[in-house]
């Protein structure tokens, strides 16, 4: 078939065929129209081919159809295409019900010849098994048989053959050979004992014959892999009978060493589950099963159906069924449980919490420049290269050729600390305190701590000195045992050196000060300073050089007389007060004077030492230099020295933001993790960045600023969230309080530091573009000499316009910032507010690129036709006179074949603009994320992990950790924030290694651009099907031999859903997807194609997940209904009175099985363990404590009923759609309407049925059953049904506010009684939002609808065991009991038909006597109520009719409309 023309010919034939079997008679005319209306020329057609009114047969071309797989909508996809999972747990069920059932006392037991040969027969149940998967493959395939190959259909044919001839010779050997087997003895007596064979045996060992091929082959998945992937025949032929012959899903097989990794996982995993299984689960419930079957029960409290069947099978199985649930779902448990024990491991020994509070940031501060140096600082050609040791260190100690990188650290710290103020995350004095002093001292590997290091250092070491006793070496080591403290020392004795060398010209002055710093410096030399010095007065001398050093900086030329008087001062007080031989000083100065010549300058300065007024001026000449020059520098040091001596224990906690703390401590401790070496930046790889945008917020603007919605407006809501970045903000602006931010500029910054704050793409953008500016520091620091480097950043700039032109062009080459807007050309030809904030955007990043889809007409041979083109632009410089707004300027045009949204919108919103995108790397990035300028610095880093080698092939995706800012917008916000964190942290970390199946599920990640965008790119964009789009990308990565890592030395912010209702719609919106997923062509290939362990790790860790929550409810539901069955059948009550007639304890006990399925609560340990590892176990357990005292179990429980629901319902009818949740960073409060809405089909329902079944068990078990008993077994039940109620209205905010309530209440009224019809929306009334509800089954297939309707039956069981327990039945168990309790229900029903109908045709005032026979049904049933409750027992009888009444209509809720309403 020609290709032709495709995809931009609409009218080419590349997807579709030529029917052979129903020709079809067209006009000639019609089809010669039709060809002229194409024009197609590479048909041949011919312009004079002769019209007429003859008739042809010709063939119609068909859509290809889809040709290897059809999705069908089924809960058997899940067996399907986990076959060997469902298989392996079945038949380990079998094996152990089997072993229970034998009492084995130890495992070796089951190699008794009895007992194995019981055991065997699991074979038979695993051929009937392999014949119901090949049922399903044959059903599942039908739709597209057509399009099959002859060797695909014989070989489904051939394996259901196979599968049936198994069924049938397992069986009939088994039979044959039952108690008929061969025996020998073992030599040496062994722990064998004897070796029995038979006939059975042999057969199952050749039906085992492929199973121990793939053993095998699991062992040597490289010979695996070449199987896979050869062209030989013979291969060929071997893997033909496995799998089909795709590209996809080939050669997918790790390393010897990852398969052995996820190996033992999975065997501890299994061996704790079974263990468990078998001994909790099955083994306690054998005894009570045989004691059921013997004990017979003739007497039942109903109309027992079945009579004749005696040996209570019902019992059986409403005691198991709760049990065999738990079983398929337990081992979910079980997987959270290792992946928390596993994934802390493996985050210790990738030094995962290394430094977390900002004590231990102060302790290995001095280490994070060798850090540096490794990690972030290109390799010199001298370096040696690091040992490659199972350990590997980290950073080693700087050596002299290295000592410029301690200058480099420096100046990039104090970059992000500049980047810090500017995000108003630290003060102007926090800022000051934590800069580190940029001199030429740090190219001889010294460096001058940053203040908040060095802080109290100072004051303790003069507090130490002053009340030591002892000698001089024992002093010094206890100060050198404090560094920093040392440091202090160190650093303050230079600084008051240099104050005193730049303050003091006079030459008697200087030899003065000379003298007494000689006489320190020997004393220490000599080590008797404690001797030669009294320390009792250094605090004294500490506060006259805190005076002199504030006048200094005060720098007033009035002050000079107290500048002389403090010098004085600290003269007296050394001389005097501290040196013990003082004297000394001003003989050394006599001396000094004695050979100097008697002029009149001299003469003058005797007359002055005899004049104890030194430091004093005279007319001719000045003894200091007051006020000093004003250096920028100078001024810098002497402040430093000021904040060293006062600086107290208030700047130990600098910086007091929680997110500087935070970023600063992710920072330090990704320095000493496994990342590779930093190249420079002209030879690191290019990558790109792209932001998929629709409607989203760009940035809020002032009137949304100021709006009052709920009573607070968004300023307001972000002051009181970050009150100290508001103040920093103020602070920075100049600004006392809001009310001076009046002009143009002033606004602007306050519209960005409210944006930055919330999810908006302006903050996304400025994240991004911290990108570039880490690579202009880098090409800096990479090309810049020393002095540059001193100069600074911005002087550098100045000085040298070449070189940081060659930045610029650099970071552009290495960098590209691409914001997919699909609504941008609309948008800005309506002039809508968000067009203009992009192009403000830009304007302030002009490397940013915006790509766009244009939708024009244009007349193509005299008809319109709509053409599309992608379009990339930029901004350019300039405003339109007319419309005041920025130019952008076009770069780039592609015509499109066609409209581009044929799926959900935002996975093509990613596909048309990936062409503008370049380098080898590409990152996704949604619009709510957020970026920081230290981790852009590692990106290079990063970006090296493409080149090394991750088993058998490098990373195609480069998974990163995401944290989530939104953390302390609500109660729930900071709930989902710990709960996303656990999952892209210890969960990812377990995915990716040892587990070996990470897939995509978020937009940090880095793919590998040239390997995706040849291979399908990076978003399937299938409508429906691909709802959870960024997920696909993984599988499709995983399916053609890529390979997934994770990395969490790099991190981005994220944003999350911050309202229980926007929370609620993500949850509803990732069930959908997964339920997509589970019918998907891409699970079914990876459970097919991955290894046993490893598709086991892909089945729990994506749809398993929401599977195992699922079946959990079910269970729940299956353990009520068996105990409704057991209670109001009688069964339950003969059982208990029988076993305690026979002192039989184990029976009562196992009727409470159900306590087992709240294991469900252990899933939260993954969230413990990441909060311990990265913040310290105590704060763990104080954060986990306090989540739950502000209900997170009442929130976990509640999104457990999102997700079953949601997955549940799409499973079985579809409907899955795009939830927007909004992003809002408000809270705002909702209505009944909304949250009846929301939540009346997903939980409210549920819920109250829960409650309805409980009350009923509770009504019926109490006359045999303890309350204690009925407490244990159903109190997580009751916990979690009055959560599906109730939790909504706990979280909405001012819900119990009596005005918000009174409001709710009208409105609730208002929605439920105005009528539906085309155009209601279904947020105005009750009627529209039910047909909207009932939509998904419009095109449910007949299958589901059956099952629907089957599941809805079970609500008649009520009716039918709560008649028979009224005492107006007189304890008959006649059926005819059930029959008129119909009637008098139907009759009811009718009455109140009619009386609606009659209301409804009636449209005038209805007189009171029809409104006295509208109430009849009412008083009717208050009739029946009240003679139940006085006639028969007092309280159990009336709850009984009300119960059935309601019960019975239950399912009027589902079916009729009208009635519901009514």
């Amino acid at each position: 078939m020609s290709i032709s023309g495709w995809p931009m010919r609409l009218d080419h034939d590349y997807f579709c065929f030529q029917s052979l079997n129903k020709p079809k008679r067209k006009n000639v005319v019609e089809e010669k129209r039709k060809r002229e209306e194409n024009k197609d020329e590479e048909l041949g057609l011919k312009e004079d081919e002769e019209l007429g009114g003859a008739v042809e047969e010709i063939h119609e071309p068909k859509w290809l159809g889809k040709k290897n797989f059809v999705e069908i909508r089924s809960f058997w996809q899940i067996f399907r295409s986990f076959d060997r999972m469902w298989s392996f747990f079945i038949l380990s069920l079998q094996a152990m019900i089997i072993m229970a059932c034998h009492d084995l006392g130890s495992p070796l037991e089951m190699l008794d010849a009895v007992v194995f040969e019981d055991i065997m027969s699991i074979f038979i149940t695993s051929a009937i098994l392999k014949l119901v998967q090949a049922i399903l493959d044959i059903v599942f395939t039908w739709k597209n048989r057509l399009m099959m190959d002859n060797l695909s259909r014989k070989k489904q044919v051939l394996k259901l053959l196979v599968a049936v001839i198994w069924t049938i010779v397992l069986p009939v050997y088994y039979a044959r050979s039952k108690r008929k087997y061969t025996c020998y003895s073992t030599q040496y007596r062994s722990w064998l004992g004897e070796l029995c064979f038979s006939s059975y045996m042999v057969a199952v060992a050749i039906f085992l014959t492929t199973n121990a091929v793939e053993m095998v082959l699991f062992f040597v998945p490289a010979i695996h892999k070449f199987i896979e992937v050869s062209n030989y025949q013979i291969f060929k032929i071997f893997s033909w009978w496995t799998q089909p012959r795709l590209y996809v899903g080939r050669g997918m097989q790790e390393t010897q060493v990852s398969v052995l990794k996820y190996t033992v996982f999975w065997v501890l995993v299994l061996f704790t589950k079974f263990l468990f299984s078998y001994c909790f689960e099955i083994k306690p419930l054998i005894g009570p099963t045989r004691l059921i079957l013997k004990i017979g029960v003739k007497n039942y409290d109903w109309h027992e159906l079945f009579p004749k069947v005696k040996n209570n099978v019902g019992a059986l199985v409403a005691i198991w069924a709760p049990i065999i649930v738990v079983y398929f779902m337990d081992t979910q448990i079980w997987y959270s449980v290792f992946c928390t024990i596993f994934g802390g491991v493996y985050g210790i020994l990738n030094h995962l919490g290394e430094i977390r509070t900002l004590g231990m940031l102060r302790s290995k501060f001095d280490a994070l420049p060798s850090a540096f140096s490794v990690c972030l600082t290109p390799p010199s050609e001298k370096r040696d290269q690091k040992t490659r040791n199972f350990f590997p260190l980290r950073f080693h100690k700087v050596s002299g050729n290295e000592a410029n990188d301690v200058a480099k650290f420096v100046f990039v710290w104090n970059q992000i600390i500049k980047t810090f103020r500017l995000e108003d995350l630290i003060s102007n004095w926090e800022l000051d305190l934590m800069t580190i002093p940029m001199s030429s001292e740090l190219f001889s590997g010294m460096v001058r701590w940053p203040i908040f290091l060095l802080a109290n250092k100072f004051s303790t070491a003069l507090s130490i000195a002053r009340d030591f006793v002892g000698k001089d070496e024992i002093l010094s080591r206890k100060i050198k045992k404090d560094k920093y403290m040392y440091c202090a020392v160190k650093e303050c004795y230079e600084s008051l050196k240099y104050v005193l060398e730049m303050l003091i010209v006079g030459n008697l002055e200087k030899r003065v000060v000379s003298s007494i710093l000689n006489e320190i410096e020997e004393s220490m030399r000599r080590s008797s300073l404690l001797e030669d010095f009294k320390m009792s007065e250094l605090p004294a001398l500490k506060a006259k050089c805190i005076e002199l050093v504030e006048l200094l900086l005060e720098g007033n030329e009035n002050q000079k007389g107290s500048v002389v008087k403090v010098l004085q001062d600290m003269f007296e007080l050394v001389t005097y007060d501290m040196m013990t031989d003082g004297s000394r000083i001003l003989d050394l100065i006599y001396s000094s004077q004695q050979n100097v010549e008697q002029t009149e300058e001299n003469f003058v300065d005797l007359s002055r030492r005899i004049e104890p007024q030194l430091f004093e001026s005279s007319t001719d000449r000045n003894s200091i230099h007051f006020p000093l020059p004003d250096s920028g520098t100078f001024n810098e040091q002497i402040r430093r020295f000021l904040w060293l001596l006062t600086v107290n224990d208030k700047a130990m906690d600098i910086p007091a933001n929680l997110e500087a703390q935070r970023r600063i401590s992710f920072f330090a401790t990704s320095l000493f993790t496994d990342m590779p070496s930093a190249p420079k930046v002209q030879n690191m790889l290019s990558f790109s960045v792209l932001t998929p945008h629709y409607k989203e917020d760009v940035m809020y603007s002032t009137d949304e600023l100021n709006s009052k919605k709920e009573g607070v407006s968004i300023k307001f809501y972000m002051q009181m969230i970050y009150p100290d970045e508001w103040k920093n903000f103020l602070e920075r602006t100049g600004c006392e309080d809001s009310d001076e931010i009046k002009d143009e500029k002033m606004r602007n910054d306050l519209r960005n530091w409210v944006s930055f704050r919330g999810q908006t793409l302006s903050r996304t953008v400025r994240g991004m573009m911290y990108y570039r500016e880490a690579l202009r520091v880098q090409a800096f620091l990479d090309m810049a000499d020393n002095e540059d480097i001193l100069e600074g950043y911005d002087g550098a700039e100045n000085n040298n316009r070449i070189l940081f032109a060659q930045l610029e062009a650099l970071a552009d080459l290495k960098f590209t910032y691409v914001i997919s807007f699909q609504m941008f050309g609309s948008q800005k030809s309506s002039g809508d507010p968000h067009a203009q904030d992009i192009l403000d955007l830009m304007n302030r990043y002009p490397s940013v690129r915006v790509a766009y889809v244009e939708e024009i007409e244009e007349i193509v041979k005299d008809k319109s036709q709509k053409v599309y083109s992608s379009i990339l632009v930029k901004a350019v410089g300039g405003f339109d006179q007319a419309s005041k707004a920025l130019f952008s300027m076009e770069i780039y045009r592609i015509k499109l074949p066609g409209p581009p949204n044929i799926g959900e919108g935002k996975p093509e919103n990613q596909n048309h603009a990936i062409i503008f995108t370049r380098g080898e790397a590409l990152q996704t990035i949604d619009m709510n994320q957020d970026n920081y300028l230290e981790e852009a610095f590692k990106m290079r880093n990063l970006l090296q992990e493409f080149l090394r080698q991750r088993g058998q092939r490098p990373p195609t995706i480069l998974g990163l950790r995401e944290h989530i800012f939104t953390g302390s917008v609500s109660s729930l916000a900071w709930f989902m924030s710990y709960q996303e964190t656990s999952f892209v942290t210890i969960g990812q970390r377990l995915l990716a290694n040892p587990l070996r199946v990470r897939f995509h599920y978020g937009h940090p990640d880095v793919f590998d651009r040239l390997f995706h965008i040849t291979r399908g790119g990076i978003s399937k964009a299938s409508k429906t099907i691909n709802l959870s789009e960024d997920v696909y990308a993984g599988f499709n990565s995983t399916l053609r031999r890529g390979c997934i890592s994770y990395h969490e030395y790099l991190q981005v912010g994220k944003g999350r859903d911050v309202g229980l209702n926007q929370i609620s719609k993500f949850e509803a919106k990732v069930a959908n997807g997964n339920s997509e997923q589970t019918i998907s062509r891409d699970i079914y290939r990876l459970g097919r194609c991955f290894d046993f362990f490893r598709m086991l790790s892909c089945y729990f860790t994506t749809t398993g997940f929401y599977f195992s929550n699922l079946i959990s409810v079910i269970g729940i539901y299956v353990f009520l209904y068996g105990q409704l069955y057991l209670v109001l059948s009688g069964l339950q009550k003969a059982l208990l009175l029988e076993a305690r007639v026979h002192n039989i304890q184990s029976l009562e006990t196992a009727l409470a099985s159900q306590s087992f399925i709240q294991l469900g609560l252990l899933t939260g340990l993954p969230m413990v363990m990441e909060i311990g590892l990265e913040k310290g176990f105590l704060t763990a357990i104080k954060d986990f404590t306090l989540m739950q005292l502000q209900l997170a179990a009442v929130f976990f429980t509640f999104s457990l009923g999102t997700k079953i629901h949601y997955y549940g319902r799409t499973m079985l009818h579809g409907g899955a759609k795009y939830r927007p949740t909004g992003r809002k960073v408000v809270v705002f409060h909702a209505s009944f309407t909304e949250i009846y809405r929301l939540y009346s089909r997903s939980h409210f329902v549920k819920g109250f049925e829960l409650v309805l079944l409980l009350i009923v068990y509770d009504l019926f078990r109490r006359s045999y059953q303890s309350s204690m008993a009925y407490v244990l077994i159903t109190y997580s039940i009751w916990f979690m049904s009055i959560t599906w109620l109730f939790a909504p209205f706990l979280f909405n905010p001012a819900g119990f506010e009596w005005e918000k309530i009174l409001d709710d209440w009208n409105n609730l009224n208002k929605w439920i009684r105005l009528p539906g019809g085309i155009g209601i929306q279904q947020d105005k009334s009750w009627h529209s939002w039910w047909d909207d509800e009932q939509t998904h089954l419009c095109s449910s297939g007949l299958g589901a609808r059956l099952l629907e309707i089957l599941l809805s039956v079970r609500f008649f069981m009520y009716q039918y065991g709560l008649v028979y327990h009224l005492d107006i039945s007189q304890k008959s168990k006649n059926v005819l009991v059930y029959i008129l309790s119909w009637v008098v229900i139907l009759a009811v029903f009718l009455l109140v038909k009619a009386v609606n109908m009659g209301k409804a045709t009636v449209q005038y005032q209805l007189p009171p006597s029809v409104q006295a026979f509208q109430s009849i049904p009412f008083h009717c049933c208050s009739g029946h109520y009240h003679y139940s409750v006085q006639r028969l027992r007092p309280i159990n009888e009336g709850l009984d009719c009300l119960l059935s009444g309601i019960l019975t209509h239950w399912m009027g809720l589902d079916t009729d409309c009208a009635g519901c309403k009514a």
